[in-house]
């Protein structure tokens, strides 16, 4: 099952090109948990929300729907993966409140971290087994066996991710499930996606996963309303290409081929295997 969605959902330039202009902001998420069935929450990586917060989101949602939840910078870019203990007790302790609608933890580390494989290894082994966490390293020199091992090891996922319509980490499978995050299209307007390039990976996560491990798409090219049209655009090539994919927005077709104009309707396609939360 490949989950579609996005890297947040509170952008007020997708007010008219997602969200009706009169839906009140407060309701944006029930309206987003409606056409898709998962989304990556960044925001937690600048300030980690209080565990109500999270116990709102999970009441608020579909029972189907999965929020991947990106680590704390403190851990990342203040402690830079030193002295893990407490930041993960915290962050694990808050994220909790959302159940069984907790997706994967999204660590992001900082582009100057070089690799540290042990501290890596260290700071994974704190994450309890029934919780997937996605790495997203981007340092070149991690891209070693020894990293390689430790996420094997630990059963976490390397984050693929893409920037100008290009991979900028090693396409490694080092557990049962996938996360891929694309930035930034090289297509007009920007930051779009062409076609040849959302097809691309949509190859790629068919030929590495199969339908019974989640791999988990999110679009964070959010400016004009790019990452909506993106993942609409990437479910349907997934499906066309006999992949099982999780609900979309059905884009009307008018509107399509342009980032912002595209106002969006019923959802299309199932909703995510049980699996995926």
């Amino acid at each position: 099952m490949i989950l579609v969605g996005t890297s947040g959902w509170q952008y007020r330039d997708w007010r008219e090109c997602f969200y009706p202009a009169k839906l009140p902001q407060r309701l944006w998420l029930e309206h987003f948990a409606d056409r898709f069935a998962t989304v990556e929450v960044n925001n937690a990586f600048y300030r980690l929300p209080e565990r109500d917060t999270f116990v709102a989101w999970r009441a608020r949602t579909p029972d189907d729907f999965c929020v991947a939840v990106k680590m704390s910078r403190y851990l990342t870019h203040v402690k830079r993966l030193r002295e893990p203990a407490e930041p993960v007790d915290r962050f694990l302790g808050r994220a909790s409140g959302l159940g069984d609608r907790l997706g994967p933890v999204l660590v992001q580390l900082p582009p100057n971290l070089r690799a540290d494989p042990d501290a890596l290894d260290a700071t994974l082994r704190l994450f309890p087994a029934d919780v997937r966490v996605a790495v997203e390293a981007r340092h070149p020199s991690w891209w070693s066996d020894d990293t390689r091992r430790v996420l094997e090891r630990r059963r976490a996922a390397l984050v693929w991710a893409d920037r100008l319509s290009r991979p900028v980490a090693p396409l490694w499978r080092t557990t049962d499930f996938g996360y891929l995050r694309l930035h930034e299209g090289r297509a007009r307007p920007w930051p779009r996606y062409g076609r040849a390039a959302l097809a691309s990976w949509v190859r790629r996560l068919g030929e590495t996963f199969g339908d019974a491990e989640p791999a988990y798409v999110y679009f964070n090219n959010d400016p004009g309303g790019a990452a909506i049209v993106d993942a609409v655009a990437f479910a349907a090539l997934a499906r066309r290409a006999g992949l099982p994919v999780s609900r979309t927005p059905r884009a009307r077709p008018t509107g399509v081929e342009r980032a912002g104009t595209a106002p969006v309707r019923e959802s299309s396609g199932p909703g995510p295997a049980a699996s995926a939360t």
